[in-house]
C-alpha cells in the first residue's frame, strides 16, 4: 500500500519538474512543423535499414539528422483509421473510424466523428498556419473536409486510393480540390504534391506565424505506377529485380526524390533550421506489390507486426540529437499530444496518446507499461463487415487476423517473428489482455461509424 501511495504522488511531481525542465530546453519561437505521412511504405522499404536493393539518400539524410524509432506502430493495418488518429491524438474507433472511408456507402467503414478535435484545429489556436497537400481520406463531404477540420489549405486527394497516378481518379471521379473546390490537374500525383508542398513552404517565408504543414503521398500505394524513366533507372541498375519488386522501388524512389526538393525548398527559404519534420506510414507494407517488412510477420491489412510497424523517425536540428534512435514504443496517435507539449497547447479533450518529446529531447520517458490497442474493419467475403483486433500489454500481443479465424497469443521479447502461438499455454495471460481487449471494443462501439441519416 504504501509502494502505491508514493507511486500516487510521485509520478505526477516527477512528471511535472520534467515538463519545467523541458520547457528550459525549447526556444522560444514556436517552430515550424512538418509531418510527411507515405501510403504503405514497408518497415524496411527504406535504405537506411541497410536494405540493399532501394535507395533512399533524401529520406536517409533526413533520418540521420534526427532521432530514428525502431518500434514505432500505425494504429491500424490500413490508411484512414491510422489517419484519424494521427489527426484526434485517439484510437480510430474511438472517434468514428474503424475502417475505410469510402464514396460507395454499401463499402464504407468509417465516419469521422465531427465533434472530434483535430490537431490542425489546436494549432491554429497556438497560433500556426495550417496546410494539408495530399491524401485526406477522412470524409468526403461536409462536416468532414479538410477546411472544416482545422486547414487553412488544403490541396490534395479526398478519396482512399487513386486508380491511375496520372489520371487522378477514383470509379471514374476526380477527387482532386483545392480547398473545396474541384481541380484537374497534370501530372503524376507525387510531383504535384512535393510541387505544391515547395509552393506552400516558399508562401511562407516572411510570415510571422509558424506553419504546420501535413503532406501525405498516396505513394506507394497500389496501383504501383512510377514515372518510366523512374523504372527505367531501377531495372538498369539491377535486371535481376523481379518486375514488382522494380516498380514498387522505382514509386519510392521517386517519392524520395520529391521529399529532397520539398527539404531544399525550406533550406532554400531559411526555414529547415526551424521546422520538426515527422517522417512515418500509415501502416506497413502491401506484399502482393512485393513491399518489405524486414524480418516482421505478414504486411498491410495484418495484425502481425509486418502490418503495424512503420518506418519513422523525426528530425528538429540544433535540437534532436544528430544520428539518435531510439527503441521505446510509440504509435501514431501519439504525435498529437507530442506536438501539444511542443507547442504549449493544452488539450481539452479526452485523448488516449501520449507525447514522447521527452525522447526526442534526449531523455527516457517517465510513463508506465499502456496498453496497444488495434482495430480495422472491413466488408467483402473475407470480412464480412466485421471488425478484428489486437492488442499489445508489455511484451505480450493478443490478435485475431480476421474475423473467422482465432484468437493467437505471441510473446514479443522471445518470438519478435510470432512463429509460435503460446495461447494454450498461457491461458491466465490470455484470459487478462481478452479482459482488456474486450473494454476497448466496447468503448469503440459507442461511437457510430456510419453517416447519420437525416
Amino acid at each position: 500500500m504504501y509502494n502505491s501511495l508514493v507511486k500516487g504522488w510521485l509520478i505526477p511531481l516527477l512528471m511535472l519538474y520534467q515538463s519545467n525542465a523541458l520547457c528550459q530546453q525549447l526556444p522560444d519561437a514556436k517552430p515550424n512543423i512538418l509531418i510527411i505521412l507515405t501510403d504503405d511504405q514497408g518497415y524496411h522499404d527504406v535504405s537506411y535499414y541497410g536494405t540493399k536493393d532501394i535507395r533512399t539518400p533524401h529520406i536517409d539524410e533526413l533520418c540521420k539528422a534526427g532521432m530514428r524509432f525502431d518500434n514505432f506502430y500505425s494504429n491500424s493495418p490500413v490508411c484512414a483509421p491510422t489517419r484519424a488518429s494521427l489527426m484526434t491524438g485517439r484510437y480510430p474507433d474511438f472517434v468514428g473510424v474503424p475502417g475505410l472511408i469510402r464514396s460507395h456507402p454499401e463499402d464504407n467503414w468509417g465516419f469521422l466523428d465531427p465533434k472530434a478535435i483535430t490537431l490542425p484545429q489546436k494549432l491554429k489556436e497556438s497560433g500556426y498556419n495550417t496546410a494539408h497537400i495530399g491524401k485526406w481520406n477522412l470524409g468526403l463531404e461536409s462536416p468532414n473536409l479538410p477546411n472544416e477540420k482545422g486547414f487553412d489549405l488544403f490541396h490534395g486527394w479526398l478519396e482512399d486510393m487513386m486508380e491511375d497516378y496520372e489520371a487522378h481518379t477514383r470509379f471514374g471521379k476526380n477527387y482532386m480540390r483545392l480547398n473545396e473546390n474541384e481541380i484537374d490537374p497534370v501530372g503524376h500525383a507525387t510531383d504535384l504534391f512535393s510541387k505544391w508542398a515547395r509552393d506552400y513552404i516558399h508562401s511562407q517565408v516572411n510570415v510571422a506565424a509558424p506553419f504546420f504543414l501535413y503532406l501525405a503521398y498516396n505513394a506507394p500505394h497500389f496501383p504501383v505506377q512510377p514515372p518510366t524513366e523512374w523504372k527505367e533507372k531501377v531495372q538498369n541498375r539491377d535486371p535481376s529485380l523481379p518486375a514488382k519488386r522494380a516498380d514498387l522501388i522505382a514509386l519510392i524512389e521517386h517519392m524520395d526524390d520529391g521529399i529532397g526538393s520539398v527539404i531544399q525548398a525550406l533550406k532554400e527559404s531559411g526555414q529547415y533550421e526551424n521546422t520538426l519534420i515527422i517522417f512515418s506510414s500509415d501502416n506497413g507494407g502491401h506484399l502482393p506489390d512485393m513491399a518489405n517488412n524486414g524480418d516482421l510477420r505478414d504486411g498491410k491489412q495484418s495484425m502481425y507486426e509486418g502490418g503495424l510497424r512503420v518506418p519513422t523517425f523525426v528530425t528538429w536540428p540544433g535540437q534532436i540529437t544528430a544520428g539518435s534512435s531510439t527503441s521505446e514504443i510509440n504509435l501514431t496517435m501519439d504525435i498529437f499530444p507530442t506536438l501539444m507539449e511542443l507547442t504549449a497547447t493544452p488539450i481539452s479533450s479526452k485523448i488516449e496518446g501520449r507525447s514522447f518529446l521527452r525522447t526526442l529531447l534526449g531523455s527516457k520517458n517517465l510513463s508506465e507499461e499502456r496498453e496497444l490497442y488495434f482495430v480495422r474493419r472491413e466488408g467483402g467475403l473475407k470480412y464480412g463487415g466485421k471488425a478484428y483486433h489486437a492488442l499489445r500489454l508489455g511484451n505480450w500481443k493478443l490478435l485475431q487476423n480476421s474475423p473467422t479465424q482465432p484468437m493467437e497469443l505471441y510473446n514479443l521479447e522471445i518470438d519478435p517473428q510470432e512463429s509460435k502461438n503460446v495461447i494454450e499455454e498461457n491461458p491466465e495471460v490470455y484470459e487478462k489482455l481478452n479482459k482488456v481487449l474486450m473494454r476497448h471494443i466496447q468503448e469503440g462501439g459507442r461511437v457510430p461509424w456510419q453517416k447519420p441519416t437525416l
